[in-house]
């Protein structure tokens, strides 16, 4: 099911330039065009310290979530879907391991930490893009859908921990908050 949900994203892949152009582009500028989106939160005018809050969990959590994925490839060596016939390349390949996607990770991360935070809309427009995202990173052949599954749940993972261990309105969330 995997390599068949995998083709049937890579499939169209080559075959029209607007489309590959929009992938390629959410591919390589999707995750910093989040973070850029995230770091404008901080000069929210609703809710500053909650939204300031929830921009560092999200923070936190891309950077735990990264580590977590870093950990896991220590262990599982999955080959691109590019290298196995899978899937085919439009951009330039990979050089580390498909298995758990990096760029799934750091973009639903900061969803998981925007929703863990009860902010919707934000969460929402944040999904979207992570979702495209997503998509991308199979459309243009260098993952597997499952490549991207195992991201997320390592991104839910990170958000879940950071929204233990950093509490809304402890002392070092009142002064991180407060900066600026």
């Amino acid at each position: 099911m995997d390599i068949a949900l995998t083709q049937l994203i890579n499939a169209p892949a080559g075959s029209f330039p607007v489309v590959d152009a929009f992938m390629i582009a959410l591919t390589k500028g999707g995750v910093p065009l989040m973070v850029l989106l995230v770091a404008a939160q901080w000069w929210a005018r609703v809710e500053r310290t909650h939204v300031r809050h929830a921009a560092l969990t999200s923070g936190l959590s891309f950077l735990l979530g990264l580590g977590i994925n870093q950990f896991i490839l220590l262990f599982i060596h999955r080959v691109r879907p590019y290298e196995t016939g899978v899937s085919h390349l439009i951009i330039s390949k990979s050089t580390d391991w498909s298995f758990p996607s990096d760029h799934a990770t750091a973009s639903m991360a900061i969803v998981a930490a925007f929703a863990m935070q009860g902010l919707p809309r934000r969460t929402l427009g944040l999904l979207v893009l992570a979702v495209l995202i997503c998509l991308s990173r199979v459309y243009v052949g260098t993952h597997y859908v499952t490549d991207i599954l195992g991201g997320w749940t390592t991104a839910w993972i990170a958000a879940v921990l950071v929204r233990i261990a950093y509490r809304e309105g402890s002392r070092l969330d009142r002064f991180a908050t407060g900066l600026l």
